[in-house]
């Protein structure tokens, strides 16, 4: 992956959460023990949706069972290891930074206590839109303070994340980690990401090469 390098006209960088930031893992397996199933079971469901373009949340209509409606929550092991050092990169750059995902009530508020260096954290629960309605990616630049083609926006899926944002006029990046990431990678249309990445330490190492 040598050679990677933002756009010159890119003057922030927006982060989607899980999977992008966030490892999901003990979410899913947490949610998968309430609902009575094993985390492979639910996992292999869930990764055969994704791969057959369906709705992941499909996976509990097919155990019979009712999602567990005890929210997530989001805690500092729950990070990626490279994800807070890759925000504080960017901020150190001169770039403004932002965290913006379908994410539910109080996500804001936990994330807030995880130590990102964001100039703003916002949710889908907040917004009241989501991912990937065109509104969510106008809320996201109106809370940037730029123009679209001046934003990139970085995230896992293409479905949720990069065509969306695409068609908003951000600039995107698509990181090859969760089911989502490494089985969108393989599709066609992941060549639209003018960035792909295996993980966010080679945006650091972009923004701080020193």
């Amino acid at each position: 992956m040598g050679g990677l390098q933002l756009p010159a006209d890119v003057r922030a960088l927006v982060f989607d959460v899980g999977e992008t930031l966030v490892d999901e893992s003990r979410t899913w397996s947490d949610q998968a023990r309430q609902a009575g199933v094993t985390p492979f079971t639910l996992m292999g469901i869930i990764g055969a949706l994704i791969e057959r373009g369906e709705d992941h949340r499909a996976a509990w209509d097919m155990l019979g069972i009712r999602r567990p409606t005890t929210p997530p929550t989001i805690t500092t092991a729950d990070l990626y290891p490279d994800a807070l050092a890759c925000l504080r990169a960017a901020r150190s750059a001169g770039l403004i930074v932002g965290v913006a995902g379908n994410q539910p009530a109080g996500a804001v508020e936990q994330l807030a206590t995880l130590g990102f260096d964001a100039d703003f954290v916002a949710s889908s629960a907040e917004w009241n839109v989501s991912k990937p309605s065109a509104e969510f990616f106008t809320r996201l630049t109106r809370a940037a303070h730029l123009d679209a083609c001046q934003i990139m926006y970085i995230g896992d899926r293409l479905d949720n994340d990069i065509l969306p944002a695409r068609s908003a006029g951000l600039r995107t990046a698509l990181i090859r980690r969760g089911p989502w990431g490494h089985l969108h990678a393989r599709y066609p249309e992941a060549t639209l990401a003018e960035l792909q990445l295996d993980s966010s330490a080679r945006l650091t190492e972009t923004l701080d090469p020193g």
